[in-house]
């Protein structure tokens, strides 16, 4: 039976959100359980039909309504994407309507998962750094009112932690550039070395912060994906990997 982890917010009753691990799905080489990401090497038929498990187990509404992730900024709202035809080019989703399932797949990368107070708007980010940098947050946050991002509430899935993710300072550059606080709590230096340790958490949490997010509504950030080898895939640990599904809905 597949296996989540449930997001752990004070998200209103009507928000359904998680993050899958890699345990309980189909037991086939080179994926040894819930591989749900369609990539180059990945057989079609395993991932349809770990996403029929997932759906089945989950309880979910319909079909999640999946992007083609491109490292991007570009955000699209989930009610226009189709759940029979081919993916879109985006790296966000979100919804205002009810049982419309907003997922994004990552192996390391940042899953960020949106709901408001009312429990009336959601969305799904996929913020490895580039997107980060390149300002998929604020992209995705543009859909909601400036206005009223007090009421927002981000729950921070499972990614690269903090000691395991090394960057190059032409990371930190660009970073730079596009007006983050660069400080060692984002970026911090090895001794002795060229190498730089990447804290994805921390810039996610700082640019929610910018642009409106109280720091008590921005959760999670605990786990580590390459450190933890049971619980889920990580593509720099692995390099051939499978995926995990973030998703969010409202009822």
């Amino acid at each position: 039976m597949p296996q989540w982890i449930a997001a752990e917010w004070a998200a209103p009753s009507n928000i359904y959100a998680f993050t899958t691990c890699r345990r309980g799905g189909v037991s086939i080489a080179p994926y040894d359980t819930l591989n749900l990401g369609a990539h180059v090497g990945d057989n079609p038929a395993h991932v349809a039909q770990n996403r029929r498990l997932l759906t089945t187990h989950a309880t979910l509404p319909e079909q999640p309504r999946w992007l083609n992730q491109v490292h991007g900024k570009c955000v699209i709202d989930a009610e226009t994407i189709s759940t029979t035809t081919s993916p879109p080019l985006a790296d966000a989703s979100y919804s205002t309507q009810p049982r419309i399932v907003c997922g994004v797949l990552t192996a390391d990368c940042l899953p960020i998962l949106l709901c408001d107070t009312a429990g009336t708007w959601v969305a799904a980010i996929h913020a490895g750094w580039r997107g980060l940098a390149m300002g998929v947050i604020d992209a995705t946050l543009q859909r909601f009112s400036k206005n009223h991002r007090h009421e927002l509430l981000a729950w921070l899935g499972p990614a690269i932690g903090p000691d395991h993710f090394i960057v190059s300072r032409d990371v930190v550059s660009e970073f730079d550039k596009q007006g983050f606080d660069i400080n060692e709590t984002v970026f911090k230096p090895l001794v002795d070395s060229d190498q730089i340790l990447g804290n994805l958490y921390a810039l996610a949490r700082q640019r929610l912060q910018l642009l409106g997010l109280l720091p008590h509504h921005i959760t999670g950030g605990k786990y580590c994906t390459y450190q933890q080898v049971d619980d889920f895939y990580s593509y720099r640990r692995d390099k051939t990997t499978g995926r995990m599904a973030s998703l969010i809905w409202r009822a």
